[in-house]
């Protein structure tokens, strides 16, 4: 073997020790991912699941060296996106921006669901949590929210516009109604972005959000903001108070995460799982996190993933149960 053959041969192995993006394959069988990765979000554009799935979906695609685009799948308490991920190949190339409508509320909400939230899917990862935020429109009487409070008292019945059916804004909002004692007339929507587009025009005169969704809208002066539904005050918005200390007691967060079809081979689960890591890992993307949702991104495994998905479900049951909301 001459010199130059010996240094191609002892090089192979690094050569493949330094392109971890693929996920090797049996023998003639195609490397993953071998197209574009889609990756379904079950709302409209404009809301905290479709903003932070495109943050994701940007760095897992440079990590793998194939783009994921974000595919909207919006209705029916986005459950229409999930049941089409449920029934999707288990083949790594159909993802779903998994979240605590589609996973947590919706088992309890729809009796006829067309998935198992559990039996269905394949989960990865957690990536974010996001508390919600109370704002009403720039003409709205109430200029806080012990105003707020006295303001939907005196009428007997709040009335606010939510992402959509069973959302985790949706509940808070309920829960908030409860809470007071009010009548709730929640006005749900295909996703948040239209929800605060009315909600700007004064089609309906608060709404309940994500803060993620709700920032630029609360920044820009196009809504004003009241409270947020966190246990503790956000670090993007110090200045606004907690539900709870504004003496209403609701706490409640939505999630959203990453999963798949049931099935997904375990080294593709494995490999997205890391990926999903080193993104948020990136410490432009911690700030990026912190400065929409006030809280870096949560550490999470698939194990971790799908244990807390199963507790979110029993823990919304009682909550849905309790607010008799009718999804038709």
């Amino acid at each position: 073997m001459t010199m130059m053959s010996r240094r191609i041969a002892l090089g192979l192995p690094l050569m493949a020790l330094a392109a971890p993006t693929l996920v090797r394959p049996a023998f003639g069988q195609a490397a993953w991912p071998s197209r574009p990765i889609r990756l379904v979000v079950p709302y409209a554009p404009g809301g905290t699941t479709d903003v932070m799935a495109r943050l994701v979906a940007e760095q897992i695609g440079q990590r793998l060296g194939q783009p994921v685009i974000v595919e909207n799948r919006p209705g029916a308490g986005a459950t229409i996106g999930a049941g089409m991920v449920a029934q999707a190949e288990p083949d790594g190339l159909t993802l779903l921006m998994s979240n605590s409508g589609s996973h947590g509320v919706s088992p309890s909400l729809y009796p006829n669901l067309s998935y198992d939230p559990m039996r269905d899917f394949t989960h990865v990862a957690l990536v974010v949590t996001s508390p919600s935020v109370l704002v009403v429109t720039k003409g709205h009487p109430a200029q806080d929210m012990a105003q707020f409070i006295a303001h939907v008292r005196r009428a007997g019945e709040i009335d606010f516009a939510v992402s959509g059916v069973g959302s985790s804004s949706h509940l808070t909002g309920v829960r908030l109604g409860l809470a007071l004692g009010v009548r709730v007339l929640a006005v749900p929507y295909r996703g948040a972005g239209p929800a605060m587009t009315d909600t700007i025009a004064g089609v309906v005169p608060a709404m309940m959000d994500s803060l993620p969704s709700a920032a630029q809208h609360i920044n820009s002066g196009s809504v004003r903001a009241l409270a947020v539904s966190s246990a503790t005050r956000s670090n993007r918005f110090p200045n606004l108070p907690t539900l709870k200390e504004s003496g209403v007691d609701v706490v409640n967060s939505a999630w959203f995460g990453i999963s798949g079809p049931a099935g997904l081979p375990a080294p593709i689960v494995a490999r997205l799982a890391a990926v999903i890591r080193e993104s948020l890992a990136q410490p432009a993307m911690i700030t990026r996190f912190e400065d929409l949702t006030g809280a870096p991104p949560p550490e999470s495994t698939p194990e971790s993933y799908t244990a807390f998905v199963r507790s979110e479900i029993a823990g919304f049951a009682p909550i849905v149960r309790a607010a008799g909301i009718n999804p038709q």
